[in-house]
């Protein structure tokens, strides 16, 4: 579609949840060599949009993929096997501001794209793409960009409901592109296991010992997180039951969680939080033997890279950020206030104070001793 002329709307709909296109032609798949691809903006997003980058590669085996990403996600783009290249978003930076947008149109139409699909929702991306001159712009008719969009799917209320990777393979799907998959395709080199047997050797970590990460942390607010001396009991727990050496992971907003943590603890745990990379951070969470986490991006890290993984969820909805993986477990309490999105809990916290430190501790236990 060129802007200024009238939209049609397909016939073409996902009987999953009667989702529409609205374009005024089929995308054409056989003349597409080079695609963008605008991926998403925080690490447990880009997680869950992973599968719908596989349909895409599954859809175009032999064409140039690229992924406009932001620096601080754009390391699990690097180790997705069907992304080709990654280009960073630098704003703040280079790009920030109405200045930095329009060089980075420039810099998007020196590469002369095909197609962009955006994952992310927001206008910003229709925009760009549209000043990139990239001549067929795909995604939701999100953020009311609808009009800046080639070929634009309703985004209706029942796909707000499902899975977020279920949400990002709907709009693949509906845009005729091949089925995808739910899997996460991550691809580690021999670096990762380098990096990390480098950072567990200055805490005299050996190969065999167990090792039990541990993500206390979350980003929008304290609902999402269970208490810092619950963590501790647990970490203490597999210390003396198994000799075990426990990992606190976060980024530096999360330090004041994993200190409470520390504090609370009869132990001396590897306090990471704030200390490493998004690379770093992978390393080792491969290394784990176990990972427990509040609803966050890394937990979303270790269930797709299917390590056993403990998800504790309070105020979100694990129907739509559930972790991925077959050694993810859920544990979650039915109240009747959750799932409630809040950042503070404007009652009794209910959710989380009924998930006790047996309850995760027994079924961390059972979990490690399935994948041993």
């Amino acid at each position: 579609m060129v802007l200024g002329t009238p939209e049609v709307e397909d016939e073409k709909a996902s009987g999953k949840t009667n989702m529409k296109i609205r374009t005024s032609k089929k995308i054409p798949f056989d003349e597409i060599e080079n695609i963008l691809i605008r991926g998403t903006n925080w690490i447990g997003d880009v997680v869950m949009c992973l599968p719908a980058i596989s349909a895409v590669r599954k859809t175009f085996p032999r064409s140039k993929i690229t992924v406009l990403a932001k620096p601080w996600v754009a390391e699990l783009f690097h180790i997705c096997s069907d992304v080709n290249e990654v280009i960073l978003f630098q704003s703040p930076g280079i790009h920030n501001g109405i200045a930095g947008k329009f060089r980075l149109a420039r810099e998007l139409k020196s590469k002369a794209f095909d197609m962009a699909i955006l994952l992310q929702n927001a206008i910003e991306a229709a925009i760009i793409t549209r000043l990139a001159s990239i001549p067929i712009r795909a995604g939701y008719n999100s953020d009311g960009r609808g009009i800046l969009l080639t070929h634009s799917v309703h985004r209706t209320q029942e796909i707000r409901e499902v899975h977020q990777i279920d949400y990002y393979l709907e709009m693949i799907k509906t845009l005729g592109f091949n089925q995808g998959e739910r899997k996460v395709n991550l691809t580690l080199t021999d670096e990762y296991s380098a990096i990390s047997e480098e950072i567990l050797n200055q805490y005299d970590i050996g190969k065999r010992e167990i090792v039990v990460g541990m993500a206390p942390g979350a980003t929008y607010g304290p609902a999402k997180k269970w208490f810092p001396e619950r963590f501790a009991a647990v970490a203490d727990r597999f210390i003396e039951d198994y000799s075990a050496r426990a990992i606190l992971f976060g980024s530096a907003d999360d330090r004041d969680s994993a200190d409470q943590v520390q504090q609370s603890s009869k132990n001396r745990f590897i306090n990471l939080a704030g200390k490493t990379n998004l690379k770093e951070a992978i390393s080792l969470i491969v290394r784990c033997n176990l990972f427990i986490s509040n609803d966050s991006g890394l937990m979303h890290v270790a269930g797709a890279l299917g390590i056993p993984t403990i998800a504790i969820f309070g105020s979100t909805n694990p129907v739509t950020t559930s972790p991925v993986g077959e050694n993810s477990i859920v544990i979650s309490k039915g109240v009747s206030c959750s799932p409630c999105l809040k950042k503070e809990c404007p009652t009794d916290f209910r959710c989380m104070d009924l998930i006790g430190v047996d309850e995760v501790y027994d079924i961390a236990k059972d979990l490690l001793a399935q994948s041993a």
